[in-house]
């Protein structure tokens, strides 16, 4: 008789994907602004952290709109990182919008109009306004068809709070928003008065029992009247606001076009229709209704951009309506691109004359190899103590980007053969298996004539 095979289930639960820059988790930082050695993902660079953290202390007091800064040091040390760390210690209600350099050059659309674009993402607009709100339990639902092929005409649905119970006559339409949201009778819901939005907030927990097998989320029966006003505070960016409005149907209250945007058709933004939304949002900041919230916009590679873009970054960083501008660049003196002009990391000087520069230093042996033990355990390889120490001498050799991408390789090889664990003779027999930026440029040059040039 053949044997049974048996196989253990694995989980069903999802992995995240381990990108490069998974384990940062913030800057590091004591309540005191003072960098901590090694926390939040961080190893080193203590200066440039604390430096970050005084930016984002700036920006969370909005004293740092419409100014830049640049991130500049060598290749591979931790300028994408401390970029990202001030977008996690910022959180997410404030817009971070990252991009690089080169995302500007496209046959179809204008060099200036990806950077506006990706400047109204980076900021925010915090709305409140006071809206009617019933919010209710539907004891039982209606609708009166009339028979074959007519439509409803409207719908009596029971309402039910801990001070009363109102029978409403509801419009057609909010049915199909209640279908939409699959609600039952014992449901807790709200309706908005103003748009007959219709939100699901879950089941009533006088509907439980004790043997619900149901993956319902049971909330308590709503206090208060059945009609009540609520505050509705919408975060939005500028982005958000022109394409809502480029679209041709809508009304002009800002939260009713905030309804339109899952709608296909669209037409052009232009310069007309931003400077109109402007106007909009200047007089909602004006009387109280709206919160600016200017949020980072971050330009890694920032040597790739030309002249005419370096042009409109000036001018728009004197706007009233600008974020906070990050710039990162691994060069030193280059020309401007498109010119013949050298200057400091690629950058016109007259920009760089607006620019706060924090610098990175390349890290030493040590915080390399606190790094690579980080990304081991973030990747859930496992690695002793020697394979630790020779890979950090191969970062010193090439590069910390190239230590690092030896980890996974090298965990394959030690499965292969047979080993949980990366020893270094796994290190070295991928460390010849692949080369780094150095070694290849070294053989490019020892064997020039094999090579098309």
């Amino acid at each position: 008789m053949d044997k049974v095979r048996i196989e253990e289930v694995q989980s069903t639960t999802k992995k995240n994907r381990i990108a490069t820059h998974t384990h940062i988790k913030g800057l590091g930082l004591e309540a005191n602004g003072r960098a901590i050695p090694w926390a939040a993902g961080f190893v080193g660079q203590g200066e440039a952290r604390e430096a970050a953290g005084l930016v984002v202390d700036m920006i969370r007091q909005k004293k740092m709109a419409g100014r830049a800064l640049l991130l500049a040091g060598p290749p591979g040390t931790g300028k994408t990182a401390l970029a990202l760390g001030i977008s996690q210690e910022l959180g997410s209600k404030v817009p971070f919008c990252p991009m690089v350099g080169s995302e500007v050059y496209s046959s179809e659309v204008k060099k200036t109009e990806v950077l506006m674009e990706n400047f109204r993402r980076a900021i925010g607009l915090r709305i409140k306004e006071n809206k009617e709100v019933t919010e209710l339990t539907p004891e039982e639902t209606e609708s009166v068809t009339g028979g074959y092929g007519k439509s409803i005409s409207h719908v009596i649905i029971g309402l039910k709070t801990v001070k009363g119970t109102k029978q409403l006559k509801l419009d057609p339409t909010i049915y199909d928003a209640l279908i939409k949201e699959k609600v039952a009778v014992g449901d807790v819901i709200y309706i908005e008065a103003n748009s007959g939005a219709v939100k699901r907030v879950g089941r009533s927990d006088a509907f439980a029992t004790e043997f619900d097998l149901e993956a319902e989320e049971y909330v308590p029966l709503p206090k208060g009247e059945v009609h009540k006003k609520k505050e509705i505070v919408q975060d939005v960016t500028l982005h958000d606001l022109d394409a809502a409005n480029a679209r041709p149907q809508g009304g002009q209250d800002i939260l009713s076009l905030m309804g339109q945007m899952m709608k296909p058709r669209k037409t052009e933004i232009t310069d007309k229709l931003r400077q109109e939304i402007n106007k909009v949002v200047n007089r909602y900041i004006d009387e109280g209704v709206a919160e600016l919230v200017p949020g980072v916009l971050f330009i890694d590679e920032v040597h790739m951009l030309d002249m005419e873009c370096f042009s409109y970054l000036n001018r728009a960083l004197e706007s009233s309506l600008s974020p906070i501008v990050i710039f990162a660049t691994n060069r030193g003196i280059c020309n401007v691109r498109g010119t013949d002009m050298a200057s400091p990391h690629g950058i016109p000087v007259d920009l760089l004359d607006r620019l706060v520069i924090i610098r990175t230093q390349t890290y030493d042996l040590e915080e390399m190899i606190k790094i690579l033990v980080i990304r081991a355990q973030v990747e859930e390889l496992a690695i002793d103590d020697d394979s630790l120490a020779y890979l950090g001498e191969i970062g010193q050799r090439t590069s910390l980007r190239h230590a690092v991408q030896l980890l996974s390789p090298a965990s394959i090889v030690a499965k292969m053969n047979g080993r949980d664990k990366i020893c270094k003779a796994d290190l070295e027999e991928v460390d010849t298996l692949y080369l780094d930026a150095k070694s290849s440029a070294k053989v490019l040059q020892e064997q020039q004539e094999k090579y098309i040039s």
